[in-house]
């Protein structure tokens, strides 16, 4: 039995929950929708520049966790996943967890999203386990700080590490699929690394090692 590794965001869906989660808030009128939205897209701008702080970002888009109690949180995620995060996952994608599934192989998605935002995205499509950045919790209430590393860049590779001492599992025959320069340490970590509908700087990467490139969204890429 192997692992299957899958980005989430921009890969196994067509849209970053993270950021659509921020533009949820604003919306609903949980967030000043001018000052956080005009926030939430520069930290977008920086992640896929590769630039983006983790932890600044993260004490930005957590704070609004610490400021509402945990039953109209987790409301307000239903309708998010519902109305946002539902529309925009990608059938070529969940065939591809199937696949491995169908092959006897684990599948988790790793990413760089909080785990409040992701847990039900990955229950959703029926994953074998989930790898996210941690919001810490203190007395039932989220303290807008995170525990552990931040699932992110190289990050992952540690938490993966963890994850792989703590189940026993092990690199044999892993793959992982990711769209993000970001991930470029994890994907030279496991045995398959595959591109799936990469952004322009991890698509020169692949295509000079060799790397399988995919999409996940019908698109050419052949060129």
């Amino acid at each position: 039995m192997s692992i299957a590794l899958f980005d989430l965001d921009n890969t196994l869906l067509g849209g970053d929950s993270d950021h659509l989660w921020g533009e949820f808030l604003c919306e609903i009128g949980v967030v000043n929708k001018d000052v956080y939205g005009k926030e939430n897209d520069r930290f977008f701008a920086e992640y896929q520049a590769g630039t983006l702080d983790i932890v600044e970002y993260n004490e930005f888009c957590l704070k609004p966790l610490t400021e509402h109690d945990l039953q109209q949180l987790y409301a307000w995620r239903d309708q998010f996943i519902e109305t946002l995060v539902a529309p925009v996952v990608l059938k070529k994608g969940t065939d591809s967890i199937k696949a491995h599934q169908d092959a006897g192989d684990t599948v988790i998605v790793i990413t760089a999203t909080n785990q409040f935002v992701t847990s039900p995205i990955a229950a959703m499509l029926e994953v074998d386990g989930l790898i996210a950045t941690m919001p810490e919790t203190k007395d039932g209430a989220y303290t807008g700080k995170l525990t552990g590393t931040p699932c992110f860049q190289e990050g992952k590779v540690t938490r993966l590490n963890e994850w792989l001492e703590q189940t026993g599992e092990s690199l044999l025959g892993s793959h992982f699929y990711s769209d993000s320069i970001n991930d470029l340490p994890l994907l030279e970590y496991v045995e398959t690394p595959v591109a799936v509908d990469p952004d322009d700087n991890l698509l020169q990467h692949a295509r000079q090692h060799n790397w399988q490139v995919t999409s996940f969204r019908g698109e050419d890429l052949s060129v």
